[in-house]
């Protein structure tokens, strides 16, 4: 197991060590923490403020897969052998992962174990996975090139290092800008089914 205080120190030396770093490379390496640091890896580039383009779907598939394990009980993540082969290191990948841990070591200066007993049991697993269900059903439903699915992926992101600390502060605020971010998707959809119903009134 990683240790919660130094996930960026562990996820900086698995980049380092020489070969390909694969999806599969990741789980057997940080085994249960995976399931948060995979979310991170896949949310992440939806949370960048640009627009997708529905370019980022097939993450976002991926990563409710995932996370239905986690709601099922899973303790170590199942995936396919074929993608146990994706590359999670490397060129532009590595530059997106590195840009990650630095906002994981800026979080580290700031963040404590923080009811750190509510983590690591099936009830709280489950509830971290209906949470990235939540979070990435948002982003993905979020229309092609309006920057919307950007708080949703965000909260799944922030939620996923808060589980990485174990604190429950950093999850909640992740919560809330996920929470944010998918109220925001209701509104602006009936602003703009609205406007629609105008037209042709």
């Amino acid at each position: 197991m990683v240790d919660q205080d130094n996930v960026s120190d562990q996820l900086e030396a698995w980049l380092r060590t020489e070969g390909e770093h694969t999806l599969g490379g990741l789980v057997e390496v940080f085994e249960e923490k995976s399931f948060a640091l995979l979310f991170i890896i896949l949310l992440g580039v939806s949370a960048l403020p640009l627009p997708t383009g529905g370019a980022t779907h097939v993450f976002d598939v991926i990563a409710v897969l995932v996370a239905a394990q986690l709601v099922a009980g899973r303790d170590m993540i199942w995936i396919p052998q074929r993608w146990r082969g994706l590359r999670v290191g490397g060129g532009k990948q590595e530059r997106f992962i590195r840009g990650l841990l630095r906002f994981l070591r800026f979080l580290e200066r700031f963040s404590r174990p923080r009811l750190a007993f509510l983590f690591e049991h099936r009830l709280s697993n489950s509830i971290f996975g209906l949470l990235v269900i939540a979070g990435t059903a948002g982003a993905f439903f979020a229309p092609p090139f309006s920057g919307l699915d950007t708080l949703p992926a965000l909260g799944v992101v922030i939620v996923s290092f808060g589980v990485l600390l174990e604190d429950i502060a950093v999850v909640a605020a992740g919560v809330v800008v996920g929470a944010g971010g998918i109220l925001l998707e209701i509104v602006a959809g009936k602003a703009a089914v609205g406007g629609i119903k105008k037209l042709f009134s």
